[in-house]
């Protein structure tokens, strides 16, 4: 039974996506098919994803990094910020949910543009890093909890004065005492705050139950 906090959330969630989140056949089937291929529904919500677009539309970015990709909906949002020319890398640890997002991704026109890299992300941020590997101008991670604190030092290895760094999931449940929380997202949080390269902002959003997005510039 949710309470009545709960349901002035989902209301103001629900008002705001009907105002600015128009219906769009491709994230729509996104969604579909990832509910369809038996994908955990933990995907980001329409309002969120509309607004990690907007933030990566205000820096222009040419290259973006997505830690964690499952059906590929929130890869879509964001990789519809990129010029034609642009390149969006996707991690994501599972195969079946990368053949999910490649086909989200193909339908929405991005298959180009997008490239889904399969494996543990800190091998695959590693071995990107060992490469040479550009850095990037967006990074967006939306992975593990536990690894929230180890995905942003190796993202540190592969950003530029400027980059623009986003992370789901940090607010929740990080008020309740004395387990409340993941102690990587806390670990993480607390990293974000104290880094003398960055500065950020933790953003409360709007669901079913409080949650939030931690947006970050690299100074």
């Amino acid at each position: 039974m949710t309470t009545s906090s709960e349901d002035s959330w989902a209301a103001l969630d629900r008002y705001i996506s009907d105002l600015c989140v128009p219906p769009d056949a491709a994230l729509d089937a996104a969604l579909r098919d990832a509910q369809a291929g038996g994908l955990p529904e933990i995907n980001v919500s329409p309002n969120e994803g509309k607004l990690i677009y907007l933030l990566a539309r205000l820096v222009n970015p040419r290259r973006i990094l997505e830690i964690g990709t499952l059906g590929g909906y929130s890869t879509i949002w964001l990789a519809r910020s990129l010029p034609a020319d642009g390149r969006l890398i996707t991690l994501e640890l599972e195969e079946k949910h990368a053949a999910v997002a490649r086909r989200n991704l193909a339908r929405a026109g991005l298959a180009g543009q997008v490239e889904v890299r399969v494996g543990p992300a800190l091998s695959t941020l590693q071995a990107m890093i060992q490469a040479g590997a550009a850095a990037f101008d967006v990074i967006f991670i939306d992975a593990d909890k536990d690894g929230y604190p180890a995905y942003l030092d190796w993202s540190l290895k592969l950003a530029h004065p400027g980059t623009l760094i986003l992370a789901d999931n940090v607010l929740r449940r990080v008020t309740e005492s004395p387990s409340g929380g993941s102690d990587g997202i806390r670990e993480f949080n607390r990293k974000l705050a104290a880094h003398p390269a960055l500065e950020c902002i933790l953003v409360p959003i709007l669901r079913g139950q409080p949650d939030g997005i931690a947006i970050a510039r690299v100074k």
